[in-house]
């Protein structure tokens, strides 16, 4: 078993940081800002709240489009590799 190269550690903590804010900037985004007032100063740093709805629902169907078309392309590489071998 090969130790990941500091390039793959490095990407992979890159990964986890971005990830973390990510969370964090959607989590204030969707349960703490409708308690705070709509004209205090925090509010410019955040979308409308319509899009806290519309962009998980965006990403969730292109997530779920790219792993159809894998599995596709995947069951269709295959077929026609079993074809060729028979």
């Amino acid at each position: 078993m090969n130790a990941a190269t500091a390039t793959d550690q490095l990407v992979g903590y890159g990964l986890v940081a971005f990830s973390l804010v990510l969370f964090a900037y959607y989590t204030i985004w969707v349960i703490l800002l409708p308690f705070i007032e709509s004209d205090h100063l925090i509010h410019k740093y955040f979308l409308p709240r319509e899009y806290s709805v519309i962009i998980p629902v965006v990403a969730g169907l292109l997530l779920l489009l790219f792993v159809g078309t894998f599995i596709a392309f995947i069951t269709w590489k295959n077929r026609r590799s079993a074809k060729k071998s028979a």
